[in-house]
């Protein structure tokens, strides 16, 4: 159920790395905190949180839920997907979930980049260890625990099929990210 639910968000994730290398809304690609530093002299969440990445999110997240309401209302997937359990599909309903669905990715993405200003860890730095397989993790996770919130927000998940979300799709943020590494979408597998 989660990957039918999640689906315009995987697609916006994909499309979102082909948004950003194309020519369109060259203004917006500036860094969302306007290249400012923090009290402590490092960059607030770096070159690579910018306003065109966050736009995008929101309005593919948009299109896509649009698309997927129509999906699943004519592939009868609508008893398989979390957010027309307990509403009605509806075109409004779906623009409203596919913006909150895009916020959820792109701003949960932040505190994760602020932390790593922080730590001084930029995004060519190399790290290891324990404290790389917790920036791979959290850099799959971060963006799971805002949409599956956005979930919650409309079913009542719980904490255990919240946090399950959160793991399986941290998972399968690790593949995505690894065949968009290898189709050239991305310049780095994690």
């Amino acid at each position: 159920m989660m990957y039918v639910t999640l689906a315009p968000t995987v697609l916006a994730g994909i499309f979102n790395m082909v948004w950003c290398k194309l020519p369109v809304m060259k203004f917006a690609k500036v860094p969302i905190d306007g290249g400012k530093n923090f009290t402590d002299g490092r960059r607030i969440f770096g070159d690579s949180k910018t306003w065109k990445g966050l736009f995008g999110y929101v309005i593919l997240n948009l299109l896509f839920a649009l698309l997927w309401g129509e999906i699943c209302r004519g592939g009868g997937l609508e008893s398989m997907n979390f957010f027309y359990l307990d509403h009605e599909n509806r075109l409004g309903y779906n623009v409203l979930v596919g913006v909150l669905l895009g916020l959820g990715y792109s701003l949960f993405e932040l505190p994760n980049s602020f932390l790593k200003r922080r730590l001084d860890i930029s995004q060519s730095k190399e790290i290891t260890g324990a404290k790389k397989i917790f920036f791979v993790f959290l850099d799959q996770a971060d963006s799971v625990f805002g949409v599956a919130l956005v979930v919650w927000m409309f079913y009542d998940l719980g904490i255990g099929n919240y946090l399950l979300y959160v793991l399986l799709g941290a998972g399968t943020h690790i593949l995505l990210n690894m065949l968009l590494y290898f189709m050239k979408l991305r310049k780095n597998m994690f």
